[in-house]
């Protein structure tokens, strides 16, 4: 049996954060989606590590970490990503996100560009507005009394039990019911359920993602971008991935075949060759501020692409 990573813990401003450091190497940071944690990424940790530092937190109101009543917005947590990182004497990072995680990741890479080498996005959130119904309901009112009934022991079990069911069933819109029942079960704490609002309340509202990097497309001309998808995604439409390859053309995408939400765990093979191949065959960004400056001076916000929503997986692929 492989053991799991250990799990190291630090305090900042205050609040504990639990974080997993692997291997040596250039550093990578993995950044988990909503209501995840660092263990979404136990299928492709080890492997990254034999190349790579590898840097995976838990982040604040997730997992391990400490769930106060905080800055919950992806401003915010780029700010902790940095000063975990500063903490940890990493200087620079690849930085990998999913879901939220790459809404986290996209602002990490704004925010901080002289402290981000390249920038890798696994079903990102911010390309567009659509989203699972079931994100979009915990913005309307009343949802924390819904999600503490969802949460009470028999409701829980029955809840998994249905969900891990329907993902066992072979239908491609199931297939990452299966997390979402591990999601259901970290909502058994309140102080977890309440950080989570707040979350999704930064990001979401009742029509759909409100925080998008269209605006902002122009700037990874400075930086290398990987946009990784999976084909049969439930959460966030794969045909945001073809928005990534209209808005940042010099961005590399693939679409992962018989994949969902989480191709890092469907297929952790594929995704890692994927990201070595990336690496290896791209420069880190070097920051220079004149450059930066001239980017920002010059750039235009990027309309969103009218054709995008007929795109297909095959067509995007």
């Amino acid at each position: 049996m492989v053991m799991s990573p250990e799990v190291q813990y630090l305090t900042i401003h205050g609040h504990r954060r639990a974080f997993v450091k692997m291997g040596q190497g250039p550093a990578v940071l993995l950044l988990h989606g909503l209501g995840c944690d660092h263990t979404t990424w136990l299928p492709v940790i080890r492997a990254l590590a034999r190349r790579y530092t590898v840097i995976a937190p838990d982040l604040l109101g997730h997992g391990r970490s400490a769930k106060p009543r905080a800055d919950y917005s992806v401003g915010g947590y780029a700010n902790g990503m940095r000063d975990l990182l500063t903490v940890l004497g990493v200087d620079k990072v690849t930085v990998v996100g999913h879901s939220l995680g790459g809404g986290v990741a996209m602002q990490f890479g704004y925010q901080f560009p002289e402290r981000t080498e390249r920038m890798i996005l696994v079903a990102p959130g911010g390309l567009g507005p659509e989203v699972s119904p079931a994100i979009r309901a915990i913005t309307l009112p009343g949802s924390g009394h819904a999600l503490s009934v969802l949460t009470l022991p028999g409701v829980r079990h029955l809840g998994r039990a249905g969900l891990r069911t329907l993902a066992a069933s072979g239908l491609s819109k199931a297939r990452d019911l299966d997390e979402v029942a591990e999601i259901l079960e970290s909502f058994k704490d309140p102080q977890a359920r309440a950080a989570i609002r707040h979350v999704v309340r930064a990001v979401v509202d009742w029509r759909g993602q409100v925080v998008t990097m269209v605006d902002r497309a122009y700037l990874t001309q400075a930086m290398p971008m990987l946009v990784i998808w999976g084909a049969q995604d439930s959460v966030i439409p794969v045909r945001h991935a073809g928005v990534a390859a209209q808005i940042a053309p010099g961005a590399t995408v693939e679409v992962i075949r018989n994949a969902g939400h989480f191709p890092h765990k469907d297929h952790p093979q594929r995704f890692v060759k994927i990201v070595n191949d990336f690496i290896r065959t791209t420069e880190p960004a070097a920051y220079h501020r004149g450059r930066w400056r001239n980017l920002l001076k010059n750039g235009k916000q990027t309309p969103l692409p009218a054709a995008v929503a007929s795109l297909q997986a095959e067509d995007i692929a």
